[in-house]
């Protein structure tokens, strides 16, 4: 028997469960685009889900993801996008328009690289039946080391709810964690999970954050 209904399998047809991947892109070192990679972290730490929902800290590897999107039939992506409204607002944006939209709205290298990921996929006809792109509007980008901006981090709540929510459409099963995790499980290394992260930082004077003046003179 599926473990879906007809209207929210991402394939309506079959008894096999729909492969669902939720995937967080992003920068780590540069505060507000490790967003992404976050809320993947923690929707692993909060959440269990179904053997057939994976979850994968996408960093910045570009096409070395093609295989997940290629695998999945249903793709949910948290990440941080230029909409140019106020730091920390969401937005969602589905299916055929998130290639088109990250093509038109690039802010870094590792969007221009995942927008051919997906447009490979298209072009080999491995392309999720459904997709959809949790975004939300960046603070603060310039802080080599640096961690989610104070506003950027409250929306990470409202995101995790709304992934939650599509996930249970999907057919994906959340429930909320009973057992931690153990080192071997989580999708970011121990040393840069947040908490870790944010602790351990150097101070300014032992650490550069926004440019060596010795080589990006300021003011020069």
């Amino acid at each position: 028997m599926s473990l879906t209904s007809p209207e929210n399998a991402c394939h309506p047809s079959g008894d096999t469960p729909p492969s669902i991947c939720v995937l967080g892109i992003g920068n780590l070192l540069w505060a507000d685009e490790g967003f992404g990679v976050r809320c993947v972290e923690a929707l692993q730490q909060r959440h269990q889900f179904a053997p057939h929902v994976s979850l994968v800290d996408g960093g910045t590897q570009g096409l070395y993801l093609i295989q997940h999107v290629q695998a999945a039939d249903c793709l949910l992506i948290f990440d941080a996008i230029d909409y140019g409204l106020a730091p920390g607002t969401l937005k969602l944006v589905r299916d055929d328009e998130v290639p088109r939209f990250l093509g038109a709205k690039k802010m870094s290298l590792h969007q221009t690289g995942f927008q051919e990921v997906l447009s490979l996929a298209q072009l080999t006809g491995q392309y999720p039946a459904q997709v959809l792109l949790i975004g939300c509007q960046p603070q603060e980008l310039e802080d080599y080391g640096g961690s989610l901006r104070p506003v950027v981090k409250a929306a990470m709540d409202e995101a995790l709810a709304l992934a939650v929510a599509e996930i249970a459409r999907w057919g994906g099963e959340p429930v909320p964690r009973r057992e931690p995790l153990s080192g071997r499980e989580t999708v970011t290394m121990d040393e840069l999970a947040l908490a870790a992260y944010e602790t351990q930082r150097p101070a300014p004077d032992a650490a550069c954050r926004e440019g060596d003046e010795r080589f990006f003179p300021q003011g020069a």
